[in-house]
Parts: structure tokens; sequence; C-alpha cells
């Protein structure tokens, strides 16, 4: 009984080394074969690297996160008690110190350069933002910008409950 399994098996195999022989895949004629395979494999690489490249600039734009939209801001018409009730102080409109990281004489340093709404701050650069402290001298060093323009996005777009979720992670308005 035991013999007719191993010769089961041993048949078994033959004729599964034949097939595979005769399809060509493991044979001399598998160029073809291999060459469609590798371009599979190239177009499959390509698309991913797409992808990725489509993630890091959505990562880059900050769209990823909390209420962020790509384009032009979307104003939303400033409710003073949904803002002040959901941040937790009261909040007047355009008032940049409802931007963690901002204190009044940053918001003076702002406005005076002519940023005068969130508007303007959600479509002002960070690089921007670095200038005016840098201008403004040394004691100014210590702020970091990074996260001020999408803020005011936040803020000018009446997104309140994301602002103040995202403004809980931050430290100093620094992710």
């Amino acid at each position: 009984m035991s013999s007719l399994v191993v010769v089961s098996i041993a048949l078994i195999g033959v004729l599964l080394g034949y097939l595979i022989g005769r399809s060509g895949i493991l044979g001399g004629n598998s160029l073809p074969y291999l060459e469609e395979e590798l371009e599979k494999y190239r177009a499959k690489a390509a698309r991913l690297t797409s992808e990725l490249n489509a993630l890091k600039s959505k990562s880059e734009s900050g769209a990823h996160i909390l209420g962020f939209t790509s384009g032009s801001p979307i104003h939303a018409d400033f409710d003073e008690e949904l803002a002040s009730s959901v941040i937790g102080k009261h909040i007047t409109e355009n008032d940049f110190k409802v931007i963690e990281g901002i204190e009044p004489k940053v918001e003076e340093l702002l406005t005076t350069s002519g940023i005068l709404s969130w508007k303007s701050l959600s479509e002002t650069s960070v690089d921007r933002c670095n200038e005016i402290l840098a201008k403004a001298g040394e004691r100014f060093a210590k702020y970091n910008p990074t996260t001020w323009p999408r803020q005011a996005r936040l803020a000018y777009e009446g997104k309140w409950r994301d602002l103040k979720a995202w403004q809980d992670s931050l430290v100093g308005g620094v992710e």
C-alpha cells in the first residue's frame, strides 16, 4: 500500500514537471513571459509612484488635516457666539489672537505689514510670515508661523470645531 502512494506521488511529480516544462514558464522559452511580467510591474510601479506623489502633495498642502480643502477659502459669515463658545474665550472677527502662536505684538506686525484679516493671513505664505518676523528683529525669532495660514483659513471659513480640535494638538501653534 505504501509503495502505491510513493509511486502515485512520483507520477504526479513527473506529470507536473512535464506540464511546467511544456508551458515555457520555466523552460528555455520564458523570455517573452518574463518581459510581459516586467512590463506589468513597471506599470504598477509608475502608478504607485504617481499615487505617492499625490499623497505627498496633499500632505504638504495640509488638506488632509481636519476640515481643510484645497483652492480658495470659502467665507462663512462670522458667528461671534459660536466662535466664542467653541474656542472658550471672546472672539471678534479677524482677531489674530485666536490663531495659536500669535500674540498681540505679532498681530501688530502682521497688520502693519498689510495682513488685516483671517482671509489675507490664510492666503499669506509661511515664508512671507517668516520674512515679517525676521524684519522685526531677534525678539520675534521664537515664533513659528507654519500653521498660522491654515488656522486663519479655518477661522475665515467658520470651522471653529475643526480649529479648536487642531489647536488642542498644537504646542505654541506648532505641530
